[in-house]
């Protein structure tokens, strides 16, 4: 009963809109699942693993959605309703799940019982259309014409995604507003099928689109409330880009910054990070006129460079240019760095830093890699004997180049595979010669134990720093502390990093979650 055809008038326009709608529910559902994965990566960690298992999980509950629609008899209000819940559930997915893991610290169960919702909904879709066309008559629209519509709408989505979801609406108000599709696609299917809806039908949908519009007017208070649960001081500063979350929070002189909820700086400390990790390297090359560092959008690494008087140029490449943009254009966190992006000797190059030293073939006196921690293989091969390798071709001859390298106390063989990797990686200045590895730490009251390494084809004899002066931290006597380990930080067994193995990441992963998971 369910698939006979309805009557001839208004079939053609049933039948554009059935496949208008196929290609919007297609985009919608493409985005849910990309918000899914970007949310999982952001408040669970590990990218690659999370986004597998969003991907994997998807597909399988639309594989459960497409052969429960057989045990649909109404194609048609099946369809509709479907919207509805996708509205509903899809709509309220970021709010929901910020929300829970702003209150109770945890994510990964409501997002996967979400996750499992909105992909057995979307995998109704398609099965469900393809029996609406025959209902309303359109016979030569068969199933491969549905599909194909399908696909070109996930190929749409999956390019809006990070050039224009993400930065102009952030992951809160770009699930709201896909809810809000998804709901006027059931109130236009309404409308054009209005034979085969009900009372109630019309009422859940009336109600679920104000709500979504109503979520999506607030989206903007909806984040100020999460993100008042989420950290301790205030928020000054909130933006998604299509490569990450940034935060900036503020209590009387305090600032911190976060990238995907992780603190990268706090203002009170920072110079126990930073000061180590730029004056050793600085103060033991011979020559550094020309500098290049990698990472360290928020300028504080420069600042620390442009002490010396000698330095000519320094390169910074950074892939976010909004984190470069708000530190060298925004008033006061501008102040944190002196103004530091500012300065005629700093070019500011916004890429992957792979590219950049694969492509460039400019020579470096000074390397400071000031990226993030190896948490993912895409991480982790900034961290690679053949990137390590790399960069030992753009140092001048007596150059030398220095990596955080993470925590020696809480992922302890991370550290020293680091150390190892840099230590086997290519000498171009004495092929078959390993380099020269400096290895030391710093406590960071933000971080906890944080270590450094400094190579180079030719370490310095002499390891006794001159350093400027004005200094917060670093003295002479820190600097050769700072090269003795404790017993539960010394050297352990640790694989170099490779890029066909990755060990790095496991080591990274399995040291944190020991302490605190």
């Amino acid at each position: 009963m369910s698939d006979t055809p309805l009557p001839a008038p208004n079939t053609r326009a049933r039948e554009v809109w059935l496949l208008a709608a196929t290609f919007l529910v297609a985009v919608a559902g493409l985005i849910y699942e990309l918000i899914a994965a970007t949310l999982s990566s952001y408040l669970l960690g590990d990218s690659i693993r999370q986004f597998s298992l969003v991907i994997g999980i998807f597909l399988s509950a639309m594989g459960v959605g497409a052969w429960l629609s057989r045990f649909v008899a109404q194609p048609l209000s099946g369809f509709i309703w479907a919207q509805i819940l996708l509205g509903v559930v899809g709509g309220f997915m970021a709010p929901a799940l910020f929300l829970h893991y702003a209150a109770l610290g945890s994510v990964a169960a409501p997002l996967y019982t979400m996750l499992i919702a909105i992909g057995v909904l979307s995998g109704m879709e398609i099965p469900l259309i393809a029996r609406a066309m025959e209902a309303v008559g359109a016979f030569e629209n068969r199933f491969e014409n549905v599909l194909s519509v399908d696909y070109v709408g996930a190929l749409v989505a999956s390019v809006a995604f990070p050039l224009l979801v993400i930065p102009h609406l952030g992951l809160m108000s770009a699930s709201l507003a896909f809810g809000v599709l998804n709901l006027l696609v059931a109130g236009l299917s309404i409308y054009l099928f209005r034979e085969h809806v009900t009372k109630a039908m019309v009422v859940v949908w009336a109600v679920a689109l104000i709500g979504a519009i109503y979520g999506l007017v607030q989206s903007e208070r909806l984040v100020a409330i999460t993100e008042t649960q989420l950290f301790e001081d205030d928020v000054i500063l909130t933006e998604a880009t299509p490569y990450q979350q940034i935060t900036v929070t503020r209590y009387r002189e305090r600032t911190r910054l976060f990238l995907n909820h992780s603190i990268q700086f706090d203002s009170l400390d920072e110079h126990r990070y930073h000061e180590p990790l730029v004056h050793p390297v600085m103060a033991l090359a011979p020559r550094r006129a020309n500098v290049l560092i990698l990472g360290g959008g928020d300028g504080m690494a420069v600042r620390e460079v442009l002490r010396y008087a000698d330095v000519e140029t320094i390169t910074l490449v950074d892939l976010d240019p909004r984190v470069t943009e708000i530190f060298r254009d925004h008033p006061d966190l501008s102040l944190l760095n002196d103004k530091s992006l500012s300065d005629p000797r700093v070019d500011i190059q916004n890429g992957d830093a792979w590219q950049f030293v694969e492509k460039n073939s400019r020579v470096f006196d000074v390397i400071i890699v000031d990226l993030p921690d190896p948490k993912t293989v895409a991480l982790s091969k900034l961290y690679s004997r053949q990137f390590y390798g790399l960069l030992m071709e753009r140092l001048s001859a007596q150059g030398l180049m220095v990596t955080q390298a993470g925590s020696p106390f809480f992922a302890r063989q991370a550290f020293w595979s680091i150390a190892n990797t840099l230590e086997s990686a290519r000498n171009p200045q004495a092929p078959g010669k390993d380099l020269g590895v400096i290895a030391y730490h710093s406590y960071v009251p933000s971080f906890g134990e944080w270590g450094f390494v400094i190579s180079g084809p030719h370490l310095p004899a002499d390891r006794g720093l001159q350093l400027p002066r004005g200094l917060s931290y670093l003295t002479p006597d820190i600097w050769q502390s700072a090269q003795v380990f404790g017993a539960d930080m010394d050297r352990v067994d640790a694989e170099a990093n490779t890029m066909q193995s990755h060990p790095l990441v496991a080591y990274y992963l399995d040291g944190w979650d020991y302490w605190f998971r």
